[in-house]
């Protein structure tokens, strides 16, 4: 039996919204009769990939394929500002690279900016604060939309108050620490290893912007059950009338750095983010399958209630073939969150790009769909 967590104060609002003749512009912040009967997870959404991530300065992208030429190739795409996305293209999951910078000022430098004659200092204020930085490459792939994970959160959290009764939103958070060649020995910045102290930053900038009833947290998914992989298989997610107007937050990292996250917090009590835990173990919900190849594979998953995250392409390659079988195979995968970086068509290569079949902002999911829902009421 799924749970009921019916939000009245959202619920009233909207009720409201509606004798008043509408309160948004959100194409996707009504309710139907029919919602309290579909759960979050029935339903299929569109995301993107590295959503903060803006194109490369195009100097810098020349040296740079003047080196690696199949590495700057991967590296040739960016996003709208996240705001954007949600109204203009109906993004409903980001994904944001953090760096830890506790003292603030460890991503004020541009060093590879020297190769084309300019000073590495940025002269960007907000990289000197303390906090985590958000960018994809340090020192070359450093173009972001917002610098801060706190500007990122910030952006999210206003457009969801102005956008009452949106759909879900899922933040997806990659914890980056890797160290990157430095073959001309510029000085290129370590990174900060992300122990439990910087996982803990995580989610203290996170609660820091977002109020918790505006989350989707394990601790509310979970609710009584012993293990919160106990209370998906058996109670199923919060409904989409319940989840509307929520933004949810899940880490990507897998192995160590998860294991650290979960260290002390079991089924993951007191964490605002889900975790890409493998099945049958106590934190497992949130699952990340980036290649849908093996379609059949997350089918099952998804009927099982996990909810899952796959990517329509990778690497600009199936913008630059127009090769679109991936794409199609992650649709019909029934993975909740379909990533991709080309929401939009790029002029430079072909037709391709990424919606959910209709044009819609979701649709009923063609694997775990009940009979009562229809995509023009979400």
């Amino acid at each position: 039996m799924k749970r009921s967590r019916v939000l009245a104060g959202i619920t009233g609002f909207c009720w409201l919204c509606a004798v008043l003749g509408g309160c948004s512009d959100s194409s996707d912040s009504g309710y139907s009769g029919t919602e309290s009967s579909v759960a979050m997870n029935q339903v299929q959404y569109l995301g993107t990939h590295n959503s903060y991530k803006q194109l490369l300065r195009r100097d810098l992208f020349e040296i740079l394929t003047s080196f690696v030429p199949e590495v700057a190739m991967t590296l040739d795409y960016g996003h709208l500002p996240l705001a954007e996305q949600f109204t203009s293209q109906g993004i409903r999951q980001i994904e944001l690279d953090v760096f830890y910078d506790p003292e603030g000022g460890l991503y004020s430098q541009r060093r590879a900016l020297v190769l084309v004659g300019e000073e590495p200092a940025s002269g960007i204020p907000a990289l000197d604060e303390p906090g985590l930085k958000v960018l994809h490459v340090q020192e070359i792939d450093y173009e972001t939309s917002c610098y801060t994970f706190l500007d990122c959160l910030r952006e999210i959290r206003n457009w969801s108050g102005d956008n009452p009764g949106h759909l879900p939103i899922l933040v997806l958070v990659e914890a980056k620490d890797g160290v990157i060649d430095d073959p001309l020995d510029l000085g290129f910045t370590i990174p900060l290893a992300f122990d439990v102290a910087a996982l803990d930053a995580i989610d203290d900038e996170v609660l820091s912007v977002f109020d918790p009833e505006n989350l989707i947290t394990p601790d509310w998914v979970r609710g009584q059950r012993a293990t919160l992989e106990e209370a998906i298989l058996a109670d199923g997610w919060p409904s989409l009338a319940d989840a509307r107007g929520r933004v949810m937050f899940a880490l990507d990292n897998p192995g160590t750095t998860r294991d650290k996250y979960i260290e002390g917090h079991p089924s993951l009590a007191g964490r605002v983010l889900f975790t890409d835990s493998d099945p049958g173990t106590p934190e497992a919900a949130f699952i990340k399958k980036n290649d849908p190849t093996d379609y059949m594979a997350i089918q099952e998953l998804v009927r099982l209630n996990y909810m899952v995250r796959t990517r329509a392409d990778a690497e600009t390659e199936q913008a630059r073939t127009g090769d679109t079988t991936r794409r199609d195979t992650a649709l019909l995968s029934g993975a909740q969150w379909i990533s991709t970086d080309y929401p939009v068509r790029d002029a430079r290569f072909t037709d391709y790009k990424v919606s959910i079949p209709g044009d819609n902002i979701a649709r009923c999911n063609p694997v775990n769909l009940p009979n009562d829902c229809q995509d023009s009421d979400l």
